[in-house]
């Protein structure tokens, strides 16, 4: 019920700036019983405990081009965590996963495991960074010989797999299979069997996606090693990790050569790309406005809502490091 000699203009600016004033998780510095150390990532914060398990939150930061961008993204943590919750819950039956527990909306709990130093990225189509380094010429990539003739957005005969070293600091290389096995930065056994796995996920997601009227584009997997055992970590088939297009359109776009309708974090590197920013040293990242943040914020919902089918229900987001610490500790409470 609108209040009296309120006009509904009214209602939507309160609405608006409502929105463009909810707050972000953007640092995180807890200190969780039986904590031994805390790594933080571009977007995600990871609590050791007890060497054992992993707390990882969510966090509403947002990067491109392996720099952290300076304002955070409402909503964002939430979306991230959910949908990963949801697609390893979906893929448990045909690849481990380290996940245990989501004890809040922006935080996942799981085993520990020693991470590998690369990261699998499989691509389904031509298109992001691999289509900007085709266009100029480019035709191997991670060791993998592309044909000529493919136009942007072209889908791949076969899913190729593209993998990048983990770097800590500045940009992800690219780099061959046969260059990891013969480094040692993976054996052969283990790198087979996270070649089988991310080939598996990518089935699955591709899949699911086609349910809910999306192409699973690309992706990028991690995993981990526990006990001896392989195990996926981290997350998988979010808007940072994953590009999907729209399936309706896709083949007249493709036709046409029009851009696709897609769900991903590539339009936030197109708005950078626009005002001259690539994460290139002596570049300034352009100013992010609140209204600029919400529209991102609104894409990440999007995306949420179309690939899970439900509609996206926003947190409370009043304390939210208080909310998650004690959340956290009464998961952990139980545990012991």
């Amino acid at each position: 019920m609108k209040p009296e000699n309120v006009t509904t203009t009214e209602i939507n600016k309160f609405q608006l700036n409502y929105i463009a004033m909810a707050k972000t998780l953007t640092q995180t510095d807890f200190n969780f019983p039986g904590q031994d150390s805390v790594y933080h990532g571009k977007v995600r914060d990871v609590y050791d405990i007890n060497n054992d398990l992993m707390v990882m939150v969510a966090t509403d930061r947002i990067s491109a081009f392996d720099v952290i961008l300076p304002k955070g993204i409402p909503y964002k943590g939430q979306v991230l965590n959910q949908i990963a919750a949801k697609f390893l819950d979906a893929t448990a039956d045909i690849v481990p996963n380290w996940k245990l527990a989501t004890p809040d909306p922006m935080v996942t709990v799981g085993l520990k495991c020693e991470g590998f130093r690369v990261e699998m990225i499989i691509r389904g189509y031509l298109t992001g960074s691999a289509w900007r380094d085709y266009s100029a010429g480019m035709r191997e990539l991670c060791g993998v010989k592309l044909p000529d003739g493919m136009k942007e957005n072209e889908r791949f005969p076969e899913p190729i797999i593209t993998p990048t070293t983990k770097a800590e600091a500045g940009h992800d290389e690219n780099i061959s299979r046969e260059e990891i096995i013969a480094q040692g930065i993976v054996s052969k056994e283990d790198y087979e069997t996270m070649e089988r796995y991310t080939r598996a996920l990518f089935k699955r997601g591709t899949e699911i996606a086609a349910e809910k009227g999306l192409i699973l584009v690309d992706t990028k997997y991690e995993f981990g090693k526990r006990d001896g055992k392989v195990y996926l970590i981290d997350e998988i088939h979010t808007p940072d990790s994953s590009r999907y297009f729209y399936a309706d359109g896709y083949e007249e776009r493709f036709t046409k050569g029009e851009p696709q309708r897609q769900l991903s974090k590539e339009f936030v590197r197109q708005w950078l790309i626009e005002h001259d920013f690539m994460g290139k040293p002596g570049q300034q990242v352009p100013e992010m406005t609140d209204a600029y943040c919400e529209s991102v914020s609104e894409r990440y919902i999007e995306l949420y809502e179309h690939i899970t089918g439900e509609l996206f229900v926003k947190t409370d987001e009043t304390d939210l490091a208080g909310r998650i610490r004690k959340n956290v500790e009464e998961y952990l409470a139980l545990r012991k």
